[in-house]
């Protein structure tokens, strides 16, 4: 399975469609991409991206309804790291001895 992430196109440079490079910002942080499978694209879209090759482009709905998805696991994740936090603290209190002391 491959994974490719949103990114929106920044600028265009390069000769000839098989050279034909830019930055796309990934979230504000910038990196260079090959746009030699989409070169018809141009500075403001958004491009799906893959081991620094755009391979499509895609519109902004699509790609700010990556981004949401995105936000929502990272919080998922955030919680569930809260909740396996909670338990193991849970597991220490639990190992207090009668006197109020860890054995």
């Amino acid at each position: 399975m491959c994974l490719s992430i949103p990114g929106q196109v920044v600028n265009v440079g390069g000769e000839g469609p098989h050279f034909l490079k830019g930055q796309v910002s990934f979230s504000g942080v910038l990196k260079e991409v090959s746009f030699a499978y989409v070169p018809e694209v141009k500075v403001g879209d958004y491009v799906l991206v893959h081991v620094g090759f755009a391979l499509g482009i895609i519109d902004e709905e699509k790609a700010n309804n990556v981004f949401k998805t995105l936000e929502e696991l990272k919080e998922f994740h955030a919680e569930e790291d809260s909740r396996e936090n909670s338990k193991e603290a849970t597991k220490d209190d639990a190992k207090v001895n009668v006197k109020g002391t860890r054995p």
